[in-house]
């Protein structure tokens, strides 16, 4: 069962993602009807710690084995989407395919659950131009933290 509690006007979220660079590309994923995109991953199962939720996660959603690098950022993040306000701590892991687990691909694909989820390889150098959430990834992937970092990002809404 996923740490996601659900209120009325309300959610609460435990989610880990999933920092894969390669050639500086990184993997990005949006659901196949929606126009914004986030960085790979899912909710964390109840008593399930964030580093093995991340390695389900891509092996679910990809079919590919990875390591954990590094914790990068940990974010209590705030916003607004399908009208209702989110809570969601979020954990942010760099991570690397195990080798010859996955290939690189310039177009935009579907993962192992079917047309749900289009993933992309993106220039990091091209993330501006996305509409990518939360949206201090956009800037932040271009030169990653030496150190874990703790970020509380405020409200804001995604935008459909």
């Amino acid at each position: 069962m996923d740490a996601t509690f659900r209120m009325e006007k309300a959610v609460f979220n435990y989610r880990v993602a999933a920092i894969m660079i390669v050639d500086d590309h990184v993997l990005i994923h949006r659901q196949a009807h929606e126009q914004h995109w986030a960085l790979p991953g899912g909710r964390v199962e109840i008593l399930e710690d964030s580093q093995t939720s991340i390695v389900r996660e891509m092996k679910e959603e990809l079919g590919i084995e990875i390591k954990v690098d590094r914790l990068l950022w940990f974010t209590e993040n705030f916003f607004g989407y399908n009208n209702k306000d989110y809570h969601e701590i979020g954990l942010y892991y760099k991570v690397s395919p195990v080798s010859g687990s996955f290939a690189f691909k310039t177009e935009e694909f579907f993962g192992e659950e079917g047309d749900r989820l289009v993933y992309q390889w993106v220039p990091i150098s091209k993330l501006e131009n996305i509409q990518l959430y939360p949206e201090f990834v956009r800037t932040s992937l271009a030169e990653l933290p030496e150190t874990q970092q703790h970020l509380v990002i405020r409200k804001y809404s995604i935008k459909k």
